[in-house]
């Protein structure tokens, strides 16, 4: 359980998170600490950035970098308290990271991809190097035919698109998704609206295919029941070419509502272009007691 006013150590190991300690007076005795998977990024904070917790609903300053941890004061938070649980996501949107995104576990795996799957999803990629040595790897693996879909998540990402991009056609299939979630916190959610529009435009100009990604129909999928705004979210979709959705108890609803929604779309919109099509609300309005009686309009301008 995280306040704001707390201060949260990050460890340089894998170890189990542990709550604050404080004795019966209420002082504190010990701060609350949390191990990470990917320990190298405590190389490359400074103190005074910004860290988000558990898609920024958490958020602190690094007050304290040592060698084998970094004291986080908690900024954000809810007025009762937020709860970190185990395997959330850390964003640093204000650092400079050196660190490769392919961990330990996905180079071991991709011995089974090169053998198995059709595309793969390549997370938090930052540099033209860090494709560069995924595409080598794939290549001594003889896999150079699978797909690479270029997830978007980072501030630093978005800034050096076009030249992920160019990197990136070097291999035969490639696409980008944009994971709205992350950019959310690492640009700011006033942002997203005009990052996620900029991603799809430079995309369209490349002729590289995009997935729309991060929350779509969410509610429908683990609820049952859609939210307004998560209809105008879906219907948005249809300037990508593929749409993805979470899972969910009520996942087949939901991709029959997407379904449904992106179908009535496609009339209106394809890509970034309106289609200006004809509306079946013109070929109603038909006044028929007026003595200059109007035509039924054709189309849309």
């Amino acid at each position: 359980m995280l306040r704001r006013g707390d201060t949260l150590e990050i460890l340089r190991s894998s170890a189990p998170g542990k709550t604050a300690v404080y004795d019966q007076q209420g002082r504190l005795l010990r701060p609350a600490m949390i191990g990470v998977a990917q320990p190298d990024f405590l190389d490359h904070v400074r103190v005074g950035e910004k860290i988000k917790l558990d898609d920024g609903k958490i958020g602190g300053i690094i007050r304290l970098v040592e060698a084998d941890k970094i004291k986080v004061e908690i900024v954000q938070a809810r007025a009762k308290g937020s709860t970190l649980r185990a395997e959330k996501g850390i964003n640093l949107p204000q650092s400079e990271l050196r660190v490769s995104p392919l961990t330990t576990d996905d180079v071991s795996a991709l011995d089974f991809v090169a053998k198995n799957a059709d595309m793969l999803g390549y997370s938090f990629v930052r540099t033209e190097s860090d494709i560069r040595d995924l595409q080598s790897r794939l290549e001594k693996l003889g896999a150079e035919e699978v797909g690479i879909i270029l997830k978007i998540e980072t501030r630093q990402a978005f800034e050096q698109l076009p030249s992920l991009l160019l990197a990136a056609m070097h291999s035969p299939r490639i696409g980008v998704m944009i994971a709205r979630g992350d950019l959310a916190v690492e640009c700011g959610y006033q942002r997203l609206a005009e990052v996620h529009d900029e991603i799809l435009w430079v995309c369209e100009a490349a002729h590289v295919p995009v997935i729309w990604a991060t929350q779509v129909l969410e509610s429908l999928a683990k609820e049952g029941v859609p939210s307004r705004s998560e209809i105008t979210d879906a219907a948005a979709g249809v300037r990508a070419e593929c749409v993805m959705l979470n899972k969910g108890p009520y996942i087949v609803s939901a991709v029959r509502a997407l379904d449904d929604i992106l179908r009535r779309m496609e009339g209106h919109q394809r890509k970034s272009r309106s289609t200006l099509r004809k509306l079946r609300l013109a070929e109603l309005f038909q006044p028929s007691d007026h003595p200059g009686k109007l035509k039924t309009a054709s189309s849309a301008t």
